[in-house]
């Protein structure tokens, strides 16, 4: 089965967040699972400097008279079959994908991934003559409009199912009405029944509205998203496509997140061999300025510094970790608040409080690795990678109860000690003093050595790599293509 993934980053060329992580990882999975995997990406600089064996598969003009280069080879990184989009003056600019170096959005991006989408329609329907996909899988709202354009453009006789996954639906690609008209998509196309939203151009509405299936990232946030709260505007549509809507849990790549391996950490361990954890934080320590205090519990934040990560909370709870012993190691950008006020703790408690303002993979690892607790306090959570990677450290998750956290941590209460199943620490208000008290809950079970040894030990022993999840897609392609 030949199966088309359409993504705007990839890891560990291009990342800004998990959906670089899980479009890096899910093709490896799905073609160990009996498929072929192919990736359309934008020509970004990484993206470009990693395609080996290039060459011209096709020369074409967009809707909107855009002249377009489609490149074709491997990228090396990955050892997988790429297609890409090489149009230097919309893709080779300072900044992320989607944001200048003032963090403004580039101003024209309703064009430069509409064209990601376009052409992964032109891929859909046989431009690519000796490898035709059987499914489209398209990546939040940068991908949305590969469905819009699958339902409208030429079918050419062929049959080609297209899957839609939700990744953060608070991020949904909207832009002004008057840009609709750029995209050479039919008049009736912008409607309630499309891609209007509000007044307003809506790629991820597209994407909802038009792909044969829908999925997100974990089973709860499947089931929150078709609700006023969690649905950002959306859930009366996803209600009405209920039957098209499933989740299926992210995972982790366990060639790239395995503490046993992993060659950015200073120390390796397992379950077996645990010592070297206990070097990690002592290396950490020293390397941050933290008082090198080895029973001192380290909890850890690798986050975006935003809203929806619930890190608000978290500043309400410093003063409080750190006067029951602990210690705290923050990673992250965003908002400028934030940013400001996790400095300002760091510089009135050095000794307790580190903040590194920025993204650093390595030194995302080595926080996992010598973290002692990994805070996941989001408002709302998707799915989450952070808390996989925590229990894949041994870094227990402490987490509020909604999304991929509710799928994947269960809370140390006694019953769930007893039966062995308890791996973190999870709060169900979204309140200062909710997270408090699971935080004490964590700061009582790291004190009784020998219980929290075995919860550690169990969190790392959990199966969270890639095997189920691809099963899930390869049987939901299947049904599609029936």
């Amino acid at each position: 089965m030949n199966v088309l993934q359409v993504s705007a980053e990839i890891f560990p060329l291009l990342k800004t967040g998990g959906l670089a992580d899980i479009a890096g990882a899910l093709p490896a999975a799905l073609n160990a699972a009996g498929c072929e995997v192919r990736v359309l990406l934008p020509g970004f600089a990484p993206i470009m400097a990693d395609l080996q064996s290039s060459q011209v598969l096709a020369e074409l003009t967009a809707p909107w008279g855009e002249r377009v280069v489609l490149l074709q080879g491997v990228l090396g990184s990955l050892g997988i079959g790429a297609y890409v989009i090489d149009v230097p003056h919309l893709y080779l600019r300072p900044g992320t994908p989607y944001e200048d170096e003032q963090r403004q959005p580039y101003p024209d991006n309703h064009l430069r991934f509409a064209l990601l989408g376009w052409m992964a329609a032109q891929l859909a329907c046989g431009l690519d003559t000796h490898w035709p996909p059987a499914v489209v899988h398209s990546h939040d709202w940068h991908a949305a409009l590969t469905s819009a354009y699958l339902a409208f453009g030429p079918a050419r006789g062929r049959r080609v199912a297209s899957v839609y996954t939700v990744h953060n639906l608070a991020y949904q690609g909207v832009f002004a009405p008057i840009h609709f008209f750029d995209l050479g998509l039919p008049p009736h196309a912008f409607s309630v029944n499309g891609l209007e939203f509000h007044g307003q151009l809506s790629f991820m509405k597209a994407g909802l509205y038009y792909a044969d299936h829908i999925t997100t990232v974990s089973p709860t946030y499947a089931q929150e998203i078709q609700t006023p709260e969690q649905g950002c505007g959306l859930d009366g549509l996803l209600r009405a496509r209920a039957h098209d809507l499933s989740g299926i849990l992210n995972a982790v790549d366990e060639a790239v997140w395995n503490p046993a391996t992993d060659a950015l950490i200073p120390h390796a361990f397992e379950t077996t061999k645990p010592a070297g954890k206990a070097r990690c934080k002592a290396a950490l320590q020293q390397e941050l300025g933290l008082a090198l205090a080895p029973d001192a519990p380290l909890f850890g934040v690798v986050s975006r510094l935003t809203e929806q990560k619930g890190l608000s909370l978290v500043l309400g709870v410093i003063d409080d970790l750190i006067a029951r012993g602990g210690q705290l190691v923050v990673l992250g950008t965003g908002d400028t608040s934030l940013e400001v006020a996790f400095r300002a703790r760091a510089a009135a408690n050095p000794q307790a409080v580190s903040v590194r303002i920025g993204y650093d993979e390595a030194y995302a690892h080595r926080i996992f690795s010598a973290t002692d607790v990994t805070l996941v306090p989001s408002r709302f959570e998707p799915c989450g990678l952070t808390q996989m990677y925590g229990l894949k450290y041994g870094s227990l998750p402490l987490v509020h109860r909604v999304g991929g956290l509710a799928d994947t941590v269960v809370d140390c209460a006694l019953e769930n000690l007893a039966d062995g199943t308890a791996n973190g620490f999870v709060f169900h208000d979204f309140t200062p003093e909710a997270l408090d008290l699971a935080m004490r809950r964590a700061l009582a079970l790291y004190a009784r050595k020998s219980e929290w040894h075995s919860v550690r030990q169990r969190a790392m022993q959990q199966s969270l790599g890639w095997d189920t999840a691809a099963a899930q897609y390869v049987a939901l392609y299947r049904h599609l293509l029936v």
